[in-house]
């Protein structure tokens, strides 16, 4: 039966309408991407078949565009719109982030660092530079490393911050292995970084990891 012949509350752009997009599974989410299915299967029947193909809406979402192309219905016209859609909430997300505080977006933080490192196949070192009323000034990869850790280096950091005229940095990076817990390398590198910031008089406000669908705050922690 094709998603025109359902019943009209049950039709996902229809729901989406009436209910709002978080009333949506991610097959019904999926599927209004999609628009249309393939032969014998609706957008929804083929959208099931993807999220278990990839195990995830992540696994789609972060998928090589050869793995993407080699599922049924999909293409790389379909890739190049997925991507633009991402890359619009992202920069959705950065947006709001500059114009409010970071220290009082702690939620909005996170999603948008998430957004930037979740499904990363290596680790990445990054910073968000802050200006004296913590708003975001830029988001900026500093280290990329392989799946067991990228090499930081306090100097660099240093003279970045500088060169963006921050007033306070927070730090994030992902682990690759999806397990958000600070291991002691990262606790001893956060440490050099905060002695080395302070020497220019800039502060650490946090470091964020990210991994499979969490995050851990250092400034939670305790840690800094």
């Amino acid at each position: 039966m094709a998603i025109s012949d359902w019943p009209s509350n049950e039709r996902p752009r229809e729901k989406l309408l009436d209910k709002g997009s978080q009333a949506l599974s991610d097959a019904e989410l999926l599927a209004i991407f999609l628009r249309t299915g393939i032969p014998g299967k609706t957008a929804v029947d083929l959208s099931r078949e993807l999220l278990n193909r990839f195990g995830s809406l992540r696994g789609l979402l972060s998928s090589s565009l050869e793995e993407f192309c080699a599922a049924p219905g999909l293409g790389s016209a379909k890739y190049a719109q997925l991507q633009a859609t991402l890359e619009m909430g992202k920069r959705y997300i950065q947006e709001q982030l500059q114009s409010e505080s970071a220290l009082t977006s702690p939620t909005l933080t996170r999603d948008y660092l998430k957004a930037k490192l979740t499904g990363r196949p290596y680790e990445v070192f990054c910073c968000l530079y802050l200006d004296n009323q913590h708003r975001v000034i830029k988001f900026e990869e500093l280290f990329r490393g392989t799946i067991d850790g990228a090499s930081v280096y306090p100097r660099e950091v240093v003279k970045n911050t500088l060169d963006n005229k921050a007033a306070a940095v927070i730090f994030a990076h992902n682990h690759p292995s999806g397990v958000a817990e600070p291991s002691l390398a990262d606790q001893q590198i956060t440490k050099r970084l905060i002695s080395a910031l302070a020497l220019i008089d800039v502060r650490v406000l946090d470091h964020i990891i990210i991994g499979n669908g969490e995050t851990t705050s250092f400034a939670e922690r305790g840690l800094l």
